[in-house]
């Protein structure tokens, strides 16, 4: 577990941080070893929640059933200490049925009756949304305040949620009928779009040893939910060069069709591009990903690193890509693949900016 001294008391500002860097380094370490405990493979997945969750940014999983993806979150809520609920989401949630509501009750001294406020499920450190797009409209608006504002209005009351707070929430990428597609606003919200694969022979053959023996792995917790705050302010300090900037921005500008230097490939399978939100949670991602490290500077491999599960769900790609079996995925290789990231070539282009 990371020390307290790790997180503050004594010494310089800068040490006190680097001292904090060391320490959540070390804690990555074990919490991935204790989450390999109970999940086997999906290693990326892992590291994407992780990553989101120092950056204060909330995922929506995209995995058909049966990949474990409630025991990750839940195994992960162990290891941190921290509250865990699931909602699983129908078309017959209603808004009240998540964030609480006021009950009347009577007070048995005074004899007069009053509205006390009962939470809901959200009020909780992690929270699975599982299968989102089920709930109606109005049902998924108020998640997407609790998410974007961290907190929840019922009546003329705000009531703040618990600290940290995340939320995952997952898709069924096969059956969509009955289901109210999340609109682009509300996917926005989502720093991460994570897909969770298919585990390999290998992983699918300890997955049946070890999930049939009886035995139930022991875990250690690594951090707290205090540390976990003070990390993730840590995250935002840690320096990021112009160059890299630079990089992130671009990127970001060349999923947009309408841009006078966009590629023909672009203009042909996007219909619409990422907005700057985009490139916020680039350059958090890749920060949380080199503090991850133990690295106090990001590069532009840790933009690329985060470019996938930061783009796929804020690219809305053509019928042509469709039919022609263009993923979001292929769009931001080939952008990742076409956009030159040597310090000669951004010296260049930011005398231009």
């Amino acid at each position: 577990m990371v020390a307290e001294a790790d997180l503050g008391g004594g010494g310089d500002a800068r040490e006190k941080e680097a001292q904090a860097i060391r320490g959540l380094a070390s804690a990555y370490s074990r919490m991935r070893e204790e989450i390999g405990k109970v999940i086997i493979g999906q290693n990326e997945v892992v590291d994407q929640l992780l990553i989101a969750l120092f950056s204060k940014g909330h995922c929506l999983l995209v995995g058909v059933p049966g990949l474990a993806k409630t025991l990750l979150v839940s195994t992960v809520a162990k290891i941190l200490q921290l509250s865990f609920r699931r909602i699983q989401f129908t078309p017959d949630l209603m808004p009240s049925d998540i964030t609480g509501t006021d009950v009347l009750q009577d007070d048995p001294e005074t004899g007069r009756r009053t509205f006390q406020f009962m939470q809901g499920p959200l009020f909780t450190h992690m929270l699975l949304a599982d299968e989102i797009n089920r709930t109606p409209p109005k049902t998924q608006a108020a998640l997407l305040e609790a998410m974007q504002e961290r907190h929840v209005t019922v009546g003329s009351n705000t009531y703040r949620l618990p600290s940290p707070f995340f939320v995952l929430a997952t898709q069924n990428p096969i059956e969509q009928e009955g289901t109210y597609p999340l609109p682009e606003a509300q996917l926005d919200r989502f720093m991460f779009n994570i897909v969770v694969k298919y585990p390999t022979a290998a992983e699918e053959l300890r997955i049946l040893k070890q999930t049939t023996s009886g035995d139930e792995p022991q875990l250690k917790h690594a951090l707290t939910g205090e540390q976990i705050l003070a990390l993730q302010e840590i995250v935002r300090k840690v320096p990021v060069a112009e160059h890299v900037f630079v990089y992130a921005r671009d990127l970001v500008r060349a999923t947009r069709p309408n841009e006078e230097d966009a590629t023909s490939f672009v203009k042909q399978y996007i219909s619409w591009g990422a907005g700057p939100r985009a490139g916020q949670y680039l350059i958090l991602g890749a920060k949380a990903r080199a503090i991850l490290e133990g690295r106090f500077h990001v590069s532009t491999d840790d933009v690329k690193a985060v470019a996938a599960p930061v783009l796929r769900h804020r690219i809305v790609t053509t019928f042509q890509a469709s039919s022609e079996g263009v993923s979001p995925d292929n769009v931001v290789e080939q952008l990742i693949s076409a956009i030159p990231v040597d310090l000669h070539e951004r010296g260049k282009k930011l005398t231009r900016v």
